[in-house]
C-alpha cells in the first residue's frame, strides 16, 4: 500500500511537471544540445561512454517531454528534431567540429527509443497520461 502511494505519487509529480513545462523542459534541452553541438573545439573532451551514446540519450531527452505531453503536431515535432540533427551534423565543418552521419543515426535512434519510453509510460499509467490530441 506505502509503495503504491509512492508509486502514485511520483507520476502525479511527473504528470503535472511535464503537463506544465514541457515546452520549456524541451526548448532548453535543444538549446544545450545546439550549443553543445556547435561549439568550437581543438578536441572533444574526455568523457565516460561513447560519442554515440551522448548523441542518443541527448535526443531522446529532448523528445521524452513532448512524445509524453502529445500535444497536437507531435509526430511532426519528433520528424523536426531528426532533421535539426541533420542540419546540426552538416553545421559541425564549419565551426571546427567533425559533422558524422553515424551521430546522426544515433540521434534518430535516441528519438525513436525517447518516443518508445514515453509509449510504454502512457500504456502502462493511461489515467495520469491522456492523449491530448
Amino acid at each position: 500500500m506505502f509503495k503504491s502511494r509512492i508509486q502514485k505519487t511520483g507520476m502525479n509529480t511527473l504528470q503535472t511537471y511535464i503537463k506544465s513545462y514541457w515546452i520549456a523542459l524541451t526548448l532548453f534541452t535543444l538549446a544545450v544540445i545546439t550549443t553543445l553541438s556547435l561549439w568550437p573545439l581543438e578536441t572533444l573532451p574526455s568523457v565516460p561512454g561513447g560519442d554515440k551514446i551522448h548523441h542518443f540519450i541527448a535526443y531522446a531527452a529532448l523528445v521524452f517531454p513532448t512524445a509524453l505531453r502529445k500535444p497536437n503536431h507531435w509526430k511532426k515535432i519528433g520528424l523536426f528534431f531528426i532533421i535539426f540533427s541533420g542540419i546540426i551534423e552538416l553545421l559541425q565543418p564549419y565551426v571546427n567540429r567533425y559533422g558524422e552521419w553515424l551521430d546522426m543515426a544515433a540521434n534518430t535512434i535516441g528519438v525513436i527509443c525517447g518516443i518508445l519510453i514515453a509509449e510504454l509510460i502512457i500504456y502502462f499509467f493511461p489515467v495520469h497520461f491522456k492523449r491530448s490530441s
